[in-house]
């Protein structure tokens, strides 16, 4: 299963390249940005189906590596760049401050929550690091959602700054693929967490049904 999927991301990561690079991303300012759209939410639709639909699949996502699963999107950190590309006029406000603050918040946070992992694997039930998991999706669900009304809202003016560019290589690469992978791993780590959940209750139930008998 494990090269299975990793010949799965590795081609994923092919055809966006690829398409990016034909262009096949870009659409004209003022329409929506159907296909970033389909490419940012078409692969998690997948992976949920895989998940509930297959056993060994199922078996597969909760044996990730959770410490390292919460770790990984410690590169979400990054958003500091759509900051930068906003003060240099290459990308709208209305895209770069919610996209960049929120992927800079997730991003700082990461490895705190892979280090407790480590610590105190209880802590993948807590409310903390559920919370945030939801978070970080949010936090996706609304670059995604404000990049592509930044597209649609735009007049098509002479110097206009759209969000155009992130249609581009290699930015595309961001909501096209890196954004999916990390709603996927966000969701690994809330079906773990309710996993821990749930054998943490089984022991206590057993015990104050004995005191009862």
């Amino acid at each position: 299963m494990r090269r299975i999927i990793g010949v799965v991301l590795a081609a994923w990561f092919v055809v966006v390249f690829v398409l990016g690079a034909a262009g096949a991303f870009a659409r004209p300012s003022g329409i929506l940005p159907i296909p970033i759209l389909v490419g940012a939410t078409v692969p998690p639709v997948v992976f949920l189906a895989a998940y509930w639909g297959s056993g060994r699949f199922r078996a597969f996502v909760l044996a990730i590596n959770l410490p390292l699963a919460a770790a990984i999107q410690a590169w979400r950190a990054g958003g500091l760049g759509f900051l930068a590309l906003y003060a240099y006029g290459v990308l709208p406000g209305i895209f770069a401050w919610p996209a960049g603050l929120g992927a800079i918040a997730i991003g700082v946070t990461a490895p705190w929550r892979g280090l407790a992992l480590i610590r105190r694997p209880g802590f993948a039930s807590s409310r903390i690091f559920v919370v945030w998991n939801v978070l970080g999706i949010l936090d996706l669900v609304v670059a995604i959602s404000t990049g592509a009304l930044g597209s649609t809202l735009a007049s098509g003016a002479a110097g206009e700054v759209t969000t155009g560019p992130m249609a581009q290589l290699p930015p595309v690469l961001i909501p096209a693929y890196l954004v999916p992978l990390f709603v996927m791993l966000h969701l690994t780590s809330l079906f773990q967490a309710r996993r821990h959940a749930s054998s943490e209750h089984k022991p206590m139930a057993a015990p104050a049904f004995a005191e009862m008998r």
